[in-house]
């Protein structure tokens, strides 16, 4: 249904149609008047003291808005009622004229409605007079001049309201004069009870000459409660507007949208003629600068605010404020008036200690010709809650974005892979197969170890980068792991995706500059397709790393997914067996990496991590072993005896008086047993060990997934006096928020966080703002992966109280950390026995 077209606004000049026959109106009667009592000056002095009152009332205007209704209360009938019935009709003219003229020379107003008040007022009270002259003479102030001064009064307030509603028909259209109409009836009834008001002070003073004292102490408190109440009623409505714009805000989690739902809503609340948020750029967000003007139901992307003014707020970082009630900032004033700006505030956006905008007001409308303090300070009020507005909506916009981007190279990452290949493989086109290309990038760890982490991200980075620019227009490039690149896209057969992969690869190798090496980088290359090798995305991504990893034994780097690379998953099974043996002949090793603090360089505990050396397959990965552990069922086992060992040792340090804490991996699978928890107690009893000496590292993933089922068995280590950790914080998708929910006494950042801190800000972030709530939550914080002197200063300049890593010393078997304890530590006694202080972090 097609809304109904909006009138089309005429120029403000139209209003001199209605002007002129009133002030013609307003003459003739001002002439017949003076024509018919020649003695008008008679009264020359009630006439001063009622122009003394009309100025007053004039000027004495409440305005008080009451549910969503706004009234203006004024109270010139009073003195009205008291000139038409104590001066002549031509002083009576005079006394309004002037009071009128008083009034548009104190509002400022441009000539046309200037002249339009003052011969609406004019011609107004020339037929209230009108009006009196019909009726006998009034000889007392007997109920028969109470009427005859009602309908005068009567009469004066419909005729203005018809100016009013001729005018505004003629210049902003024919449905404008009812509308106005219509909503001036609560002011016709404040002028009924002025009028009444003005009738009691007339018989009042026509009993005694004296009531006029009473009178005007009256008038004096009512004006003072008026103000009061009007005050009260102007805040009552701030606060409500300044609430249902909060809420509106917190509502809205859209960048985009945010000036749609602020500048209309903070025009109308600071009753201004523009409002004006603006932007800076930031990263991928472009500059905003967007207006709301009265009158204009669209948002302008220009703003009355000169730039100097808004750079001065920047750069002071507060608020400006420029105009006649702002002396501070004269210096500022001939910017604004060379743009026709009468006032102004500009308000910075902050977020932390950065200025991200200004939000602006320009010329202040209404009863109030120009902002006040009070202005300023409902301003910010509402400046703060949009910069966290603008912030909370980047946050998720950023949240939406990393959730699906690799925070390093920005590529796509797994999950966007595995949700793009999910819709892919839904459509199957003849003689076509839907690809999947990986990448591994070979010696990327080796440079870790040699270079650091940041220049592996360098070298990551520069991969990323020539992968854009080799792969097809039609291809989706994303990075699925720490070294690991994939490309997938739509190709004719395994055939052409095989030699499309080759030319890939050679197009990637060659030269890279990291730091001041340049390194010849090589990758190998799995490939998977559809429908050959897999119909899900999980299973095409798995078999191409299969075959990625068998390509780096081939001399050409490219491998297609063959059946028998499944090999690995068999050979895990195989060794299921062996870890049995291992595990009941006491063959796996338990080593020890330092725990240290901070601030002092204690080291006051050790992390105890599995370690087996099969005696065919050489060393296997602990995550291989552990793997085959929580499949065979010996995961309680192996659990069983780090924990033996751990204690063991433990108890021996105590013995010695050097106590050092011991740190034990928990899965989550072990939790769910609701034995464990008894065994720990015995086995505490049995090695004689504090339980505040015994710590459980739990992983962040494995707690979210299983979270109901093992609360119980954490709630009941908790009470034997263990200490509880989430191991691997901020790799999982939980709420800082669940630190507070659950049983926990420790919080161990990830090593891929605190690797990454000193080069990317994001990372950096993750860190301050997990230190700093688990701090407020009463929890230590462990930085793990601290592997340079500068993460190491961050760390401590954060206030995080532990650290483990290569920069102190990597994880040794016993023998070697008791040398290492010897030579690289020196005995310090403290109230809890002896403690070993680093001597120096190399």
């Amino acid at each position: 249904m097609a809304g109904r077209p909006r009138p089309r606004r005429r120029s403000a000049d139209y209003a001199w149609l209605i002007t002129g026959p009133l002030a013609l109106f307003a003459l003739a009667c001002t002439i017949g008047f003076w024509i018919d009592d020649p003695r008008w000056f008679k009264d020359i002095l009630p006439a001063l003291v009622i122009l003394a009152l009309y100025l007053v009332s004039q000027f004495a205007t409440f305005n008080v808005v009451i549910r969503r209704s706004g009234l203006t209360v004024t109270v010139t009938e009073v003195p009205l009622v008291l000139g038409l019935y104590y001066i002549s009709p031509v002083l009576m003219i005079g006394v309004v004229v002037i009071g009128a003229l008083c009034m548009q020379v104190r509002s400022s107003m441009v000539p046309v409605k200037a002249w339009f008040n003052v011969a609406k007022q004019a011609a107004s009270i020339s037929a209230s007079l009108l009006v009196i002259a019909a009726f006998p003479p009034i000889v007392n102030a007997g109920p028969g001049t109470w009427g005859v001064l009602a309908v005068a009064v009567a009469v004066n307030v419909l005729v203005q309201l018809a100016c009013l509603a001729g005018v505004m028909s003629v210049v902003q259209g024919g449905r404008a004069g009812p509308d106005m109409l219509r909503a001036s009836l609560p002011n016709q009834m404040i002028a009924g009870v002025n009028g009444a008001v003005g009738l009691l002070f007339l018989i009042a003073l026509e009993a005694t000459k004296w009531s006029a004292i009473l009178l005007a102490v009256l008038a004096v408190a009512l004006t003072l409660l008026l103000r009061s109440f009007a005050g009260f009623f102007r805040q009552h409505r701030t606060l409500a507007d300044v609430y249902e714009l909060t809420q509106a805000l917190r509502k809205e989690t859209s960048d985009s949208a945010l000036p749609d739902v602020l500048l209309a809503r903070i025009r109308t609340l600071m009753r201004s003629e523009w409002a004006t948020l603006w932007l800076a750029p930031q990263g991928r967000y472009p500059e905003v600068l967007l207006t709301a003007q009265v009158d204009n139901k669209g948002l302008l992307d220009i703003s009355p605010v000169p730039a100097t003014i808004r750079d001065y707020a920047i750069k002071e970082r507060r608020v400006v404020a420029v105009g006649a009630r702002f002396p501070d900032t004269e210096h500022l004033r001939d910017d604004i008036r060379s743009t026709r700006v009468k006032d102004v505030l500009v308000v910075p956006l902050r977020s932390g200690q950065t200025v991200i905008g200004t939000l602006e007001v320009v010329n202040r409308i209404g009863e109030s010709r120009s902002f006040r303090d009070s202005d300023i300070q409902v301003l910010e009020t509402i400046a703060a809650h949009a910069a966290a507005a603008v912030e909370n909506s980047r946050l998720v916009d950023r949240l939406r974005h990393d959730a699906y981007h690799d925070r390093l190279t920005g590529m796509p990452n797994r999950r966007r892979i595995v949700d793009a290949l999910a819709e892919s493989v839904k459509v199957h086109a003849e003689h076509e197969v839907v690809a999947v290309v990986l990448f591994d990038v070979d010696g990327q760890r080796n440079v870790n170890e040699s270079m650091g982490h940041a220049a592996g991200d360098k070298l990551l980075s520069e991969v990323a980068a020539r992968l854009r620019g080799i792969a097809d227009s039609g291809a989706l490039v994303g990075r699925i792991g720490g070294d690991e690149f994939v490309v997938t896209l739509r190709t004719e057969s395994l055939e052409s995706t095989i030699a499309l992969a080759t030319e890939m690869r050679e197009r990637l190798r060659g030269p890279m500059a990291v730091g001041s090496l340049t390194l010849d980088v090589d990758t190998a290359v799995g490939v998977a397709v559809y429908p050959d090798h897999g119909s899900d995305p999980e299973t095409l991504l798995q078999r191409a790393e299969l075959a990625a990893n068998a390509a780096k034994a081939l001399p050409y780097g490219v491998q297609p997914f063959h059946p028998a690379l499944e090999s690995r998953a068999v050979r895990r099974l195989g060794i299921a067996a062996d870890l049995r043996r291992a595990l009941d002949n006491g063959q796996l090793e338990v080593w020890f990496q330092p725990l240290v603090t901070l601030a002092d360089r204690h080291v006051v505990g050790v992390e105890c991590l599995a370690r087996w050396v099969h005696p065919a397959h050489g060393e296997v990965a602990p995550e291989d072993f552990v793997a085959v552990a929580e499949h065979t069922g010996q995961l309680a086992r192996l659990t069983e005896v780090v924990l033996a060992a751990g204690l063991r040792r433990c108890r021996d340090w105590a013995e010695a008086d050097r106590p050092l804490s011991v740190a034990i991996n928990l899965s989550a699978r072990t939790l769910l047993d609701s034995r464990f928890p008894e065994m720990v107690e015995e086995m505490l009893a049995e090695y004689r060990v504090d339980p505040g000496q015994l710590t459980f590292e739990i992983s962040e993933p494995g707690m979210l997934n299983d979270i109901e089922r093992v609360l119980p068995s954490l709630y009941r280590l908790r009470d034997l006096g263990v200490r509880l950790s989430v191991d691997d914080f901020g790799t999982g998708a939980s709420s800082l928020a669940y630190l507070r929910q659950w049983p926990v006494h420790e919080v161990k950042i990830d090593d891929t966080f605190v690797q990454g801190m000193a080069t990317d800000s994001g990372d950096l972030a993750i860190v301050r703002a997990v230190v700093g709530l688990s701090r407020e939550f009463g929890l230590t914080v462990v930085a793990e992966g601290v592997e340079s002197e500068l993460t190491l200063d961050l760390l401590e300049e954060m206030g995080c109280e532990l650290g483990q890593g290569y920069l102190f010393s990597r994880p040794l078997p016993f023998e070697r950390l008791e040398a290492w304890l010897s030579a690289q530590t020196e005995p310090e006694t403290t109230p809890t026995g002896e403690v070993r202080r680093l001597r120096a972090v190399i």
